[in-house]
């Protein structure tokens, strides 16, 4: 039971609405004790304290893509991510590492995983790809996934997986969409591995069952724009207990 009761506490449904949270049935409180060294590390002053590498692995949305071609780097959930971390540890140097590629999957993200991610030494990857693995399946697409996770605990390395932003061609509220069918296998592999999972796709589906638009929230069709990075990063922010209120 207590194995169990650790692998759903790893499955990360934040909200940064409180109101929200409070109505989301499966809304669990994070666990911030699987990045607690990482956190001691951030709290180092100099001459103690070290550069600490978060590696983003993914497609378009974390590279930073609203409405393609145009790219807002610092609009992007990894860059709204190092303002919080900064505002919370003024002490930390953190390196933000984008090693994403537009219109890539998990199978090509997979391929260059050694090369172009694990070479950064991070401290954390985050791992961004079921927007594009809907072509793939979920078959090819879990076992990428898998190798990538892998690879990265080997090395001792801290994973966190996100379920994907949307894509407002298809229907959020249908369980059975392909977007939703990927979360749920993401979630999934979070529970094996042990590894927090950021459930983007829970919040934005959250909005959408309260009866508001998800327009405001998109760049395009399927990139969300800064006010939905923003929800991204704010997830993100409570793993690493940096949130803004």
């Amino acid at each position: 039971m207590k194995k169990q009761l650790f692998k759903i506490g790893l499955v990360l449904s934040i909200t940064c609405n409180l109101a929200m949270a409070q109505s989301a049935s499966n809304t669990v409180t994070p666990d911030t004790a699987y990045l607690s060294a990482i956190i001691t590390q951030l709290n180092k002053q100099w001459p103690t304290n070290r550069t600490i590498n978060l590696v983003f692995h993914g497609h378009s949305v974390p590279s930073g893509y609203f409405k393609t071609p145009v790219i807002n780097t610092l609009g992007s959930y990894p860059y709204l991510l190092l303002s919080k971390l900064n505002a919370k540890y003024p002490y930390a140097v953190i390196n933000i590492i984008k090693t994403c590629i537009g219109g890539e999957n998990s199978e090509q993200g997979e391929k260059r995983f050694k090369k172009d991610v694990l070479t950064h030494k991070p401290d954390v990857v985050f791992i961004d790809y079921a927007l594009n693995d809907r072509n793939l399946g979920l078959e090819r697409a879990r076992t990428a996934w898998e190798k990538m996770i892998k690879a990265a605990l080997k090395k001792n390395i801290k994973v966190v997986l996100l379920t994907p932003t949307p894509d407002v061609t298809e229907n959020i509220l249908d369980p059975n969409a392909p977007l939703a069918q990927h979360t749920a296998q993401i979630i999934s592999l979070g529970a094996k591995y042990h590894t927090p999972v950021i459930d983007s796709y829970q919040q934005f589906k959250n909005i959408k069952a309260g009866g508001q638009s998800l327009e405001p929230y998109m760049a395009q069709f399927n990139h969300i724009n800064e006010k939905g990075h923003e929800i991204v990063a704010q997830q993100i922010a409570v793993l690493f207990n940096a949130e803004q209120h």
